[in-house]
């Protein structure tokens, strides 16, 4: 069975906050954001939406995109989900 991993961004109900991360889990770990489980910066923030993801087959691809997308500014986040997801609807009842 083929391993794949995921580059995604989180958001809150008002999309006012983003969140990126990487897993090779996507629904397990978005899952986990809706849960809000801890004290994590989706319980805080309630990053529980998510709007935007990328696939790998390989884990070091993934983690570089990932730090390639946090270096970079708010508004290319928003350009990247905007070009997937224009109605920043949430992807997981699609996973």
């Amino acid at each position: 069975m083929k391993k794949y991993f995921y580059v995604y961004i989180m958001t809150n109900f008002l999309n006012t906050v983003l969140y990126t991360g990487v897993t090779n889990d996507l629904k397990r770990r978005v899952y986990e954001h809706k849960a809000r489980k801890g004290k994590s910066f989706s319980a805080r923030y309630d990053t529980t939406k998510l709007v935007y993801y990328e696939v790998f087959e390989d884990a070091y691809g993934a983690i570089a995109r990932e730090k390639q997308i946090k270096a970079g500014s708010r508004q290319k986040k928003i350009d990247l989900i905007n070009k997937m997801n224009p109605e920043w609807k949430d992807l997981y009842g699609d996973l």
